[in-house]
């Protein structure tokens, strides 16, 4: 049962990946999230199916998973850095960020890969993370209310791996739990993301209208067609109403 619902949630998310904004703060960052998120759902399939059994190969195996999981957590503070505070601020957290990411691949290279090991070691970045939308929330950020509920779907489904019992009220095991309660999240985030503000600048944030130029070029010009008639200059204007006189009308020549 756990190799097939890793193996919906890696097909759902992997459906989503092209289906991201690209005009969005963070897009970048948002598609490696899900796509590694996919990977590693898929290989989660592979092993719960036919792996788990092999001691040495199923070993490996979850390791390489559980790692990728830490690079999944990698993508998506740096994400939620470049779409809270801006780009100039993302640099300030990778530092802490490989931290972590150095503290789990030494867990693993000892043989303790676990959920428990990348809570331990990923707690730091939720929190970065979870700070990060609060604080975006409190200062009205259109995106964050969608994406606090997303992130905390994929922590409620977390639980049924960590909390005894909690599986057994869903008459499933836990991993079908947590993977059945990850594609919710998923979702969630995805339309999180999806709702986000478009770059400034982009096609989407343009408001539709007339072709303008800077240099006084009427619209019609701009868009490749010629104007209905001569455009006259303001000198050219001032010299025919001089000729027309006061009442329009050509002054004779003495």
């Amino acid at each position: 049962m756990a190799s097939l619902t890793d193996l919906a949630l890696g097909l759902v998310t992997l459906y989503l990946v092209p289906r991201l904004p690209r005009d969005v703060d963070g897009a970048r960052y948002w598609r490696a999230t899900f796509a590694w998120a996919a990977a590693t759902a898929l290989a989660g399939a592979v092993y719960h199916g036919f792996l788990v059994e092999l001691p040495r190969i199923g070993g490996i195996t979850w390791a390489v998973m559980s790692t990728t999981v830490v690079v999944v957590m990698s993508f998506m503070l740096a994400a939620t850095v470049v779409q809270v505070l801006g780009p100039s601020r993302a640099v300030w957290f990778w530092p802490l960020r490989l931290l972590g990411v150095a503290a789990y691949v030494i867990i693993a290279a000892t043989g303790n890969p676990s959920i428990t090991a990348i809570m331990l070691c990923e707690s730091i970045t939720m929190a970065c993370v979870i700070g990060l939308w609060v604080w975006a929330w409190r200062r009205r950020h259109p995106t964050a209310p969608a994406m606090l509920v997303a992130i905390g779907a994929s922590i409620a489904a977390a639980m049924f791996r960590l909390v005894p019992g909690a599986a057994a009220l869903l008459w499933l095991d836990p991993d079908s739990a947590y993977h059945l309660g990850q594609i919710v999240g998923i979702v969630l985030l995805f339309r999180a993301v999806a709702s986000s503000e478009p770059l400034p600048g982009t096609a989407a944030d343009v408001a539709p209208g007339p072709a303008r130029a800077t240099d006084g070029t009427p619209p019609a010009a701009v868009e490749g067609r010629e104007p209905a008639g001569p455009v006259a200059s303001p000198g050219s204007r001032r010299r025919s109403r001089q000729a027309d006189g006061p009442h329009g009308r050509s002054t004779p020549g003495r």
